[in-house]
């Protein structure tokens, strides 16, 4: 435990930082939702496409397509939407809290929005889409580029994506030069497959219609603002590159943890679990940034080269390797939750886990034998993302014949979320006569440095789409790779049926068996609310 927990914050400036570079206004285009009344619609692509319409980065010439099964006008869909946005003003507990919603920039915004009633396997709706663009370039001025967004269940992204191609809707007009006169983009949520084999056929199966260049895999990770300062943090200070391998560094540790249940979405999660749902992406997502090499230009092409060389890097996981949990009855935030087999749409005796936790190695020079550590949970005490890495112990012989009985290792934090921002801890002396030390921390904080902006973190992801910028998405490689990795535990877990699947309690730190992992080299999990570990190699 540090000596003082309270954090005293002055007034916080930049310092010696040039002027905010502003973001120009995307290319003239059309978005088409497919999924329009779905809950990512909803909850974050909506609210994000407002943000950059607030900021005057949505492009003036742009027009919004919603798509969807059910029966609808352009009108009914807008209305929903905007009350949509009005229960943000207020809420906390919402993607985003909104002080008040700019009438006049929702208006100009919804000027813009359209309907088209279909279903998503029927070429007749294609023809309908088809018909809207051309209105749509006509009206506003779109030239002819568009961005397809896949907001429905996995199992459409092929068929879809098929009958875009179909219809002529996933053809981009080249010059003689080869240059495009205008361009059709596909934005992908995830998940990208369930496992080695059918990431291999989705992607074999949309890339019979796409250009890799024309495919965006989205991961909404990518759009926070401390992932992205990972590279920034990184390569942008001299102090750090020096000793970011393993040299000085012990161990890394990635902790995803959530307080929420699978809350309505038992049937999507008795298919997919913890392990599918978070590590191929959001985690190793985390971890190629923390561990890539430096690229040779901050290019897309640079950047995502060395986050695959990383993948590549990783030798498959054993199944000894990866601990599985599923939550129990609890409490959580000082509310009694139900066992996740008691959740709506869960089989009563489900072995799907809702925890998993695991040690990886990347074989590089840079890193051989440092074993970087993740875990992922739902129903846990605190949510609370982020990566901690403990650099190797100071020797003692400079403190021989003191009172100091041991050194309490340095740790660097990047902190992801809810409370963005940087600390390292080390050692100092105690004010007094005797050689005493004590652990304390320097902490940067986001908020105490930069104005807050309502912000759900696609943002960034939908204005990359725009400009044509895929350095924050997973190329075909990188996806298959990320599979390759876990693949074995999930056949290990798919065949073995005969041990019990252990639980933990909900507002835990997860089950007692994850801290096998680390305690076999003498180290410890951080706590999940940030604390240090007691004892640590």
């Amino acid at each position: 435990m540090l000596d003082k927990q309270s954090r005293i914050s002055p007034t916080a400036q930049v310092v010696e930082s040039p002027p905010r570079r502003q973001p120009s206004p995307a290319d003239p285009c059309a978005m088409v939702i497919f999924g329009a009344g779905g809950d990512l619609t909803k909850r974050l692509v909506m609210p994000a496409l407002y943000n950059l319409a607030r900021t005057k980065v949505l492009p003036e010439k742009f027009a919004l397509i919603g798509v969807d099964l059910a029966e609808g006008t352009a009108e009914s869909w807008r209305d929903h939407l905007h009350d949509m946005l009005k229960s943000f003003v207020g809420n906390a507990a919402a993607e985003f809290d909104l002080d008040q919603i700019d009438e006049a920039v929702w208006k100009r915004l919804a000027e813009k929005m359209s309907y088209v009633q279909g279903d998503l396997t029927k070429p007749e709706l294609y023809e309908k889409i088809s018909t809207e663009l051309g209105e749509a370039e006509k009206t506003h001025g779109t030239h002819g580029n568009v961005i397809f967004y896949l907001a429905v269940a996995d199992r459409f992204f092929g068929t879809v994506v098929e009958q875009l191609g179909k219809a002529k809707l996933t053809d981009q007009n080249e010059d003689e030069n080869g240059k495009h006169k205008f361009w059709r983009r596909v934005v992908i949520e995830k998940p990208f497959g369930h496992s080695l084999e059918s990431a291999r056929e989705l992607n074999a199966r949309i890339l019979r219609t796409l250009h890799e260049e024309q495919i965006f895999r989205i991961d909404h990770f990518l759009g926070k603002e401390t992932v992205q300062s990972i590279m920034a943090f990184r390569f942008g200070n001299g102090l750090f590159e020096p000793i970011w391998n393993r040299d000085r560094i012990d161990h890394v540790q990635i902790t995803v943890a959530e307080t929420v249940g699978v809350e309505r979405r038992g049937k999507f999660y008795e298919v997919t679990g913890a392990l599918r749902d978070m590590v191929p992406n959001h985690v190793f997502t985390l971890l190629s940034m923390v561990a890539m090499e430096p690229p040779t230009g901050f290019d897309a092409a640079a950047i995502r080269s060395k986050k695959a060389e990383v993948l590549t890097a990783m030798p498959a996981i054993k199944p000894a390797q990866a601990v599985r949990g599923q939550y129990a009855a609890g409490t959580v935030l000082d509310k009694k939750v139900k066992p996740y087999r008691q959740e709506p749409n869960v089989a009563p005796d489900s072995d799907i886990e809702t925890f998993v936790a695991m040690q990886l190695e990347i074989d590089n020079w840079r890193w051989a034998g440092v074993p970087f550590y993740i875990r992922t949970g739902k129903h846990m005490s605190q949510r609370n993302t982020e990566i901690a890495i403990q650099f190797r112990q100071a020797p003692y012989a400079a403190f021989h014949g003191t009172p100091v009985d041991t050194l309490r290792p340095n740790w660097l934090v990047l902190r992801i979320a809810p409370d963005e921002g940087i600390s390292l801890q080390f050692e100092v002396k105690r004010p007094g006569p005797v050689v005493d030390l004590a652990a304390v921390k320097m902490d940067f904080r986001y908020d105490d440095w930069f104005p807050k902006e309502p912000n759900v973190g696609y943002e960034t992801l939908i204005y990359d789409v725009m400009i044509g910028d895929p350095t924050l998405f997973m190329r075909a490689d990188m996806v298959e790779q990320a599979w390759r990795i876990v693949q074995p535990v999930l056949d290990a877990w798919k065949e073995d049926r005969s041990g019990e699947l252990p639980l933990y309690k909900a507002g835990s730190a997860g089950p007692s068996e994850a801290d096998e992992l680390l305690t076999r080299s003498d180290r410890r999990w951080r706590a999940i609310n940030g604390a240090d570990p007691e004892k640590s190699s």
